[in-house]
This record gives C-alpha cells, sequence and structure tokens, in this order.
C-alpha cells in the first residue's frame, strides 16, 4: 500500500497485478489499482478532475487528465471516505504512477491532492542491483 497526506486528504493506493488479464507472450500487462479517498479535515470538498502521470520500464510516459474517477466526482464530508478502483495497462513487465486529484472546498477554493507514487510490478520484471 502507498500512501500520502496533502491537506488532511489522505490517499491510499493498493495496486495489484493481474496474471490472467496479461498477455506477456504479447507484451500486454495489466494492473487494477484500488485508490481510498479519506477526509480528515473539517470542511467538504468534492473531487473535479484526476491527473495521472504513467512511466512504463522503458521511460515511456503518458499523462491520462479527465473529470472525475469512474465516472463519479464524489463529495466528501468530514470523516468520510470514497474507494473505486480502476485498471492500467502497460507493454512493459513493470512501470509506476502518479499523480493528483482537483478538489473544490465548499467556498468554491480549488485544492492539489497528490497521489502517492506508486510501483507497478509484475513477475515478469527482470530484477537488477546498481
Amino acid at each position: 500500500m502507498y500512501e500520502t497526506v496533502t491537506s488532511a486528504i489522505r490517499v491510499r493506493v493498493t495496486p495489484r497485478f493481474l496474471e490472467d488479464q496479461s498477455t506477456p507472450d504479447e507484451g500486454r500487462y495489466f494492473w487494477a489499482y484500488t485508490v481510498e479517498i479519506t477526509n480528515e479535515g473539517a470542511d467538504t470538498v468534492q473531487l473535479k478532475t484526476r491527473r495521472w502521470l504513467i512511466i512504463d520500464a522503458n521511460g515511456r510516459q503518458e499523462t491520462v487528465r479527465g473529470p472525475g474517477v469512474v465516472g463519479q466526482t464524489p463529495v466528501l464530508g468530514p470523516g468520510q471516505s470514497f474507494e473505486y478502483t480502476s485498471g492500467c495497462p502497460l507493454r512493459t513487465p513493470s512501470g509506476i504512477m502518479s499523480g493528483s486529484y482537483q478538489m473544490q472546498q465548499a467556498d468554491g477554493r480549488m485544492l492539489d491532492v497528490a497521489i502517492p507514487s506508486f510501483s507497478l510490478d509484475s513477475p515478469y520484471s527482470q530484477r537488477s542491483i546498481n
């Protein structure tokens, strides 16, 4: 599990490699990741947008931006959490994801909330010691 807190918003990510949806012989590797967002602050917030940076083992980068997450823009009052699961395909057996959410506070102010960087590792990754 990977975790970070920004302005009293805790973001936890748990990635897992999906062997049954991957075809390594064809250069296709697939992960699911579950994200839990918890509002530990005193103000209500609404998740408005997301931005992901995905980097594969060859250094190829892709940025994904869009409204909400999994078709939702959840509102989180103090002490409330929201959890969702999504997925990420890569052409390499490992990679890294990181990103941020933009959340709107009740007074209209926008807040950038960090998503912790997390590794996408499969049993097909070659490990090396530098």
